[in-house]
């Protein structure tokens, strides 16, 4: 794992208790079932990961950097608060 993935994955699994894996992440923030879903670990990433991180996440993950664009917008939308890579 990247040193990229290693902070992130840091942030997104601790406050919840989760054991999610970097390339699990890497599929739910392309995912439009994970903002049905309310999944708190993506939710995490687009509102605690500086947006650095977060960008350096996507490309080192291989992203797709328009869907998981469409999915922050889409998690913005449905909590109401300002996310940047909604932006």
């Amino acid at each position: 794992m990247t040193s990229v993935a290693i902070k992130v994955m840091a942030t997104v699994n601790a406050p919840y208790g989760a054991d999610l894996s970097a390339h699990q992440l890497a599929e739910k923030l392309v995912d439009p079932a994970s903002v049905a879903a309310c999944d708190a670990t993506v939710f995490s990433f687009l509102s605690e990961v500086k947006p650095a991180l977060q960008t350096a996440f996507i490309e080192a993950m291989g992203v797709d950097k328009k869907a998981a664009l469409k999915v922050a917008a889409q998690y913005a939308a449905k909590s109401g608060y300002p996310l940047t890579l909604a932006a």
